[in-house]
């Protein structure tokens, strides 16, 4: 059996998005041009505004919650830069957190529609 291949040259950049699950489908299809313009994507795997069996128990959502936000900062560890979505230039607190924790890493910060102040403060 043939050994699987690695493509010669440098590593695709890694991005990691950061946006309100509100907009699910936009995050979706940032996704998907991200992904067609050669870039590793990490993305939010959870949609918390969708009734799922995971967190249905308030208790369990709340923990839940909390794990998933540790999870998302550590993509942004990995990620080379960060892609807000941020439809009509909406920022919520939770993007504004994440926004702030990639700036005190340094990570270049891109967004898919203009900040009012420029800053991604909303």
């Amino acid at each position: 059996m043939q050994q699987p291949t690695h493509s010669p040259g440098p590593r695709p950049t890694i991005v990691a998005l950061c946006g309100s699950t509100t907009y699910w489908d936009q995050l979706a299809e940032a996704n998907l041009y991200e992904t067609a313009a050669g870039r590793i994507v990490l993305a939010p795997g959870y949609n918390l505004k969708q009734p799922h069996p995971l967190w249905n128990d308030p208790d369990q959502a709340d923990r839940l919650k909390q794990m998933l936000a540790t999870l998302h900062r550590q993509k942004i560890d990995l990620a080379d830069e960060v892609l807000i979505v941020n439809p009509g230039g909406y920022i919520g607190d939770s993007t504004r957190r994440e926004i702030a924790y990639a700036r005190s890493l340094g990570k270049p910060i891109r967004y898919t529609h203009p900040v009012q102040d420029g800053d991604g403060r909303g």
